[in-house]
């Protein structure tokens, strides 16, 4: 069979998606692909938090579901390397094509992270919160590594203060071993049905949209498979590990 590809990510792709507001994201995803059995689709919230703070899920879930797509609830990034169904997950269901991607039928090739979002009683402009950004997406970095087979990545929106702060940059990869390859521009119409969605604890605007204006999607790999990579001068390629 082909491979479908929309942007960066192809139906060959075993595919983690993390922080999903309204799963429209993964959605897009699933109605390029058609087959979606490689792609696992998570929230923060609960199944009942997410049917307040985001209604419009319930019609995305129920699609992804009939196609195949793996959903999980109540996955925190700061410690998801830990979590038992990511663990545990295993690929060896699909059909051969996808298997010579990874040597580990249990890694991702692509796990992504759209508009990282935290929840706190800090205001979006003060120093306390740009640390808390800065903090979950280390840690978010920290556990991806450990279920990896390919590029973590991760798209901010907006530019200049605060978000420009969050200095999501070579050595915020380093400390956690890992290595920004690239800062691509990110293009929401891009990806057909997929609407970003504010979150939050304020169930009155937690659906609400947001302009997202100019955005970057920032792909780290493993440092230590890139440095191996490098010492064999073979050109960085995600997808070949030992």
């Amino acid at each position: 069979m082909e491979s479908k590809w929309i942007k960066h990510y192809s139906s060959d792709h075993r595919i983690l998606l993390v922080g999903e507001g309204d799963f429209s994201f993964a959605l897009s995803l699933a109605t390029t692909f058609g087959d979606v059995s490689s792609i696992v689709a998570t929230s923060l919230d609960s199944e009942a938090e997410l049917a307040i703070r985001h209604p419009t899920a319930a019609t995305n879930l129920v699609a992804l579901k009939k196609m195949g797509c793996t959903i999980i609830h109540e996955l925190d990034v700061r410690n998801m390397s830990e979590h038992p169904l990511l663990r545990l997950f295993d690929f060896s269901k699909l059909d051969s094509r996808k298997l010579p991607l990874v040597t580990n039928n249990k890694l991702f090739n692509r796990i992504v992270f759209n508009f990282p979002h935290a929840v706190s009683d800090f205001k979006e402009l003060e120093e306390n919160q740009t640390q808390l950004y800065k903090d979950i997406i280390q840690s978010f970095l920290r556990n991806a590594r450990d279920i990896l087979c390919g590029e973590v990545h991760v798209t901010t929106h907006k530019k200049g203060y605060p978000f420009g702060d969050w200095r999501i940059n070579q050595k915020l990869g380093k400390e956690v071993t890992m290595k920004l390859v690239a800062k691509v521009p990110f293009s929401i119409a891009d990806y057909p049905g997929y609407i970003n969605r504010r979150g939050g604890d304020n169930n009155d605007t937690s659906n609400d949209t947001f302009p997202v204006g100019e955005c970057s999607t920032f792909k780290f790999v493993n440092l230590l498979i890139y440095n191996s990579q490098k010492r064999t001068k073979r050109e960085f390629d995600s997808d070949m590990y030992p």
